[in-house]
């Protein structure tokens, strides 16, 4: 028991030994280590301590190259200015020199002036004095003097006098003749467009008599179904492989013309076949109308016109004057204008466009009211056409006074278009005026869809609104249209009214 104590004292006596002997052997390691770092401190520490005396020295020494810097661009800025300034007051010094200068002048001139007008003065004087001292010697003043000398070689010379002024005035109207003749006669060989009468009928070729058969149809309702829609009348009568188509409108006739033409070639004659084909002829006819104002713009060399404008005076190829065609007729006057511009040194661009509008107004004058300058006026301001064109176009029947050369030279132009032998013929314009008339008057009842004048203006047949008119209504209304073309219309013979009220219901099976 003895021996296990001591061993085990003797392993707790080497355990402290041990821990002591540690202990003082990590302290001395400990030293070692904390004296090498304050070594490495103490060098860093000196290191940087040199590093920031470099950084101050490069600083210093760059501050200094600035600051010599910054004084030299001063000095050269102070330099600079200094020369300005010099430069200025010798500037000012001239300027206060020419000031001087100028109000010395502007004293001498006073003075000069001063001294004329006192002169002029004195002369006035003097004339005076002079004019009292011829009055006192003649007895007479001035304008006793003056009257009984223009007296005295009026009654001297007044037969020459007399004779010298009629031999001028018959030579110089002879020279204006002359030369007005030779303007027109220049104006008018540069530019005659051919002229064709428009007629009311336009005549179909027919491949073979059987298809007049085809065309009246079943009980007449093909021929009936076209006439209806498109206004016109169909005459099949004896003449061989011929239709005539009759209509004082010559935009429902051609569209009849074409529609038929189509219907013709096609074969297929029936009312559903004809009302296609109507509409699809309309649409034709509207494209040739515009095609007919772009052709007459770009023959004519106006090409600054709206496209609206340009398909207005497109219409124009359907309207008629005395039997002239209206949109012929305004290229012939744009073409005469201008060649009469150019001779009078006027503006042939504003005569040549006036003329080729002044007329626009027919286009639509049987829509709004009104003369068709008046119209004319209002389309131009619409298209915010140029207002010298409105003023030289506007004069052109005389309803307004001539405001400028070119308003004179579209009226003349105007007047050798229309009074050219066989341009118009009065009896065609009467006839389709009377026509119209008898449309309108079928038109201005209410409860009317369509009203055309057909037999040479013998028959109007006017088609009613079925929704609206019954068929006592229809009666009356036909008394009615027959008792206001009687009281306001001058026609030969009779003229039949034929009210025409039809009720059309259409259903379709599927």
């Amino acid at each position: 028991m003895n021996s296990l104590f001591l061993t085990t004292l003797g392993i707790f006596g080497a355990l402290a030994a041990g821990s002591v002997l540690g202990y003082y052997v990590r302290q001395s390691i400990a030293r070692r280590r904390a004296g090498s770092i304050e070594a490495k401190l103490q060098e860093k520490l000196i290191q940087t301590k040199k590093e920031a005396a470099d950084i101050l020295a490069r600083a210093s020494e760059k501050a200094e190259k600035t600051e010599r810097k910054v004084l030299a661009d001063l000095d050269n800025r102070q330099q600079s200015i200094i020369r300005t300034e010099n430069i200025l007051l010798k500037r000012e010094e001239l300027l206060e020199n020419k000031h001087q200068d100028f109000e010395r002048k502007e004293k001498e001139l006073i003075q000069k002036v001063d001294r004329v007008r006192g002169i002029k003065e004195s002369v006035e004087v003097l004339k005076q004095e002079a004019i009292k001292s011829l009055e006192q010697i003649a007895n007479l003043s001035q304008e006793e003097a003056k009257n009984e000398l223009l007296e005295k070689i009026e009654k001297e010379y007044q037969v020459d006098v007399v004779a010298r002024i009629r031999k001028l005035e018959a030579r110089g109207q002879e020279q204006f003749d002359k030369r007005a003749k030779e303007i027109l006669a220049h104006a008018i060989q540069g530019f005659a467009l051919p002229q064709s009468q428009e007629m009311t009928t336009s005549t179909i070729s027919l491949p073979s008599e059987e298809i007049k058969g085809r065309i009246i149809g079943k009980e007449g309702r093909n021929i009936r179904v076209l006439e209806k829609m498109t206004g016109v009348e169909l005459i099949v009568d004896e003449t061989p492989e011929t239709v005539i188509v009759s209509c004082f409108n010559p935009v429902r006739r051609e569209i009849a013309k074409v529609a038929l033409e189509r219907l013709i070639k096609d074969g297929r004659i029936q009312p559903a076949r004809i009302e296609a084909e109507i509409e699809k002829a309309q649409g034709e006819v509207a494209k040739k109308v515009k095609e007919a104002g772009e052709a007459a713009v770009y023959d004519t060399d106006v090409l600054d016109l709206p496209e609206k404008l340009i398909q207005l005076l497109g219409r124009l190829h359907y309207r008629t004057s005395y039997g002239q065609n209206v949109l012929l007729h305004s290229m012939e006057v744009s073409r005469l204008a201008g060649a009469l511009a150019a001779e009078l040194d006027a503006n042939i661009a504003v005569c040549k466009k006036a003329g080729l509008l002044h007329d626009i107004g027919k286009a639509l004058d049987w829509q709004v009211e009104g003369s068709h300058t008046d119209i004319g006026v209002k389309i131009l301001e619409k298209f915010k056409i140029d207002k010298e064109i409105a003023t030289a176009m506007k004069s052109h029947h005389e309803e307004y006074p001539y405001e400028s050369i070119e308003a004179i030279i579209v009226q003349v132009a105007d007047q050798i278009s229309g009074a050219r032998p066989g341009a118009r013929k009065d009896t065609l314009e009467n006839y389709l005026k009377r026509l119209e008339e008898l449309e309108g008057i079928a038109t201005s009842f209410s409860g009317i869809k369509n009203a055309f004048a057909i037999q040479a203006g013998r028959e109007i047949r006017v088609f009613v609104k079925p929704e609206e008119i019954d068929d006592l209504a229809a009666h009356k209304l036909a008394k009615d249209i027959a008792r206001k073309i009687q009281e306001e219309l001058k026609y030969p013979g009779e003229i039949r009214v034929n009210v025409i009220r039809e009720l059309r219901i259409t259903e379709y099976a599927k």
